[in-house]
Parts: C-alpha cells; sequence; structure tokens
C-alpha cells in the first residue's frame, strides 16, 4: 500500500509541473498570436504523410511550424523538412509522450512570430498522450481505418479530449473491410462533442474539409488577439 500511495503522488506532482509549464506555452504562443495543435494517434494512423500533404498544399498561404515527436531517430523531421516549413525533431528517449518542458525547449528553437500555425506531432501513442497538456489550443486525433473499429471504446481518455477526430487512409476501407458505421458510431459515443472527418492523404479525398477546419481555427485565434 505505501508504495501505491508513494507512486500516485509522484505522478500527481508531475502532472502538476506539466500544467504550469504548458500554461507558460499557452501564454507565449497567445503573446505571438499563434494557433498550435497537438496531433495525437497510434503507430502507423499517418500522421506524417498527412502533415506532408498538408505542409505542401498549405505552402505560401500559411507560415507552419512542426515539432516532431518521437522515441529515437529523426525520420519523420526528414520527411517534414523536404517540404519547405521549420521542423525541430524532439528525442523522448523511452518517453512514451511529449510533455510540455519538451515543446518549451523545442520552442528556442523556432522564431515564433514568423508563424501562423505549429503543429506538434506527438508520439505515437494511444494513452499516455492524452495526460499531458502541451500549452495546445487542440487537440487531433487520427484513427485509421486499418486500426479496427473498437479503438474508440479501448482508449477512450485520448478520444474524450480531442476536439477533432480525423479517421484515416480511407481509400484502403474496402480493402481491409473497415466497418465505417460502426468506427463512426463508436467514435461518437466516445466524443460526442468533437468534430468527426473523414480523409484520405494518399487520395486527397477530404483534405478541403480539413484544411477548412484550420482556417475557421486561425481565424478564430486572429479575433481572440484583437
Amino acid at each position: 500500500m505505501e508504495t501505491t500511495r508513494w507512486v500516485v503522488e509522484v505522478n500527481q506532482a508531475l502532472l502538476g509541473k506539466n500544467t504550469e509549464l504548458a500554461a507558460q506555452n499557452r501564454l507565449r504562443f497567445h503573446a505571438q498570436k499563434l494557433l498550435v495543435v497537438n496531433i495525437m494517434s497510434g503507430p502507423g494512423s499517418g500522421k506524417t504523410a498527412l502533415l506532408e500533404r498538408t505542409l505542401s498544399d498549405l505552402c505560401g498561404r500559411v507560415r507552419i511550424g512542426v515539432q516532431v515527436g518521437d522515441l529515437q531517430t529523426d525520420n519523420d523531421a526528414r520527411r517534414l523538412s523536404e517540404r519547405g516549413a521549420p521542423v525541430v525533431q524532439i528525442l523522448t528517449g523511452g518517453c512514451c509522450h511529449l510533455d510540455a518542458s519538451m515543446i518549451a525547449q523545442a520552442n528556442e528553437k523556432f522564431d515564433l512570430s514568423q508563424l501562423d500555425l505549429l503543429i506538434i506531432e506527438n508520439v505515437g501513442n494511444l494513452v499516455c498522450t492524452a495526460s499531458y497538456d502541451l500549452g495546445e489550443d487542440l487537440r487531433v486525433v487520427l484513427l485509421s481505418v486499418t486500426e479496427g473499429e473498437d479503438k474508440p471504446l479501448k482508449y477512450p481518455t485520448l478520444f474524450r479530449k480531442a476536439d477533432l477526430v480525423l479517421i484515416t487512409k480511407t481509400d484502403l476501407a474496402a480493402a481491409v473491410g473497415a466497418d465505417l458505421p460502426a468506427l463512426r458510431e463508436n467514435i461518437h459515443r466516445t466524443a460526442p462533442t468533437a468534430t468527426l472527418l473523414e480523409l484520405s492523404a494518399r487520395s486527397g479525398s477530404g483534405l478541403d474539409s480539413w484544411y477548412d477546419f484550420l482556417w475557421q481555427a486561425l481565424k478564430r485565434q486572429i479575433g481572440k488577439a484583437h
């Protein structure tokens, strides 16, 4: 019992400190009139592919910076930097999530005043990432049609905290026998207030709705600043 009580206290202290740092990040972002989006999902849902397409399609219209979280390698950061955006790789070692202190350190490698939108590609994980506020304005959760219809029910916390849920890789739905009605229903049951969109980064289907979501969020952010 003593060991269990000690672990809970340590976790609470860590999350409390993270909340303080996240608030500091948020104040800094808002001072720059910057919209910050935290993108989360399990591994292989298509986060990097979506960001590649987003950076290419919005190039010249929105000034976007990206922070990429991974346990090891800078593969994703190299892929995204080829799209012309400033990218910072955050290597967490064995840590299964990003936290506010990591974001604060990565912020020092950007000129935030030169950005309209900062996208944080979180570590591929359906559990730990949900607990850590990074100072973001919006949380976007990706779920691919290849992952199974029950994921929102098995990992509800991540989905409940989402502002937007993206069903990805819809071009593969027929090939993998995805039950899209069941997937939509499970998302709505778990995250009834979240916006739900479906897209394919490969085919381009649904991307206009994703871009419109970002445009509307940018407009709201500009409105708050005035």
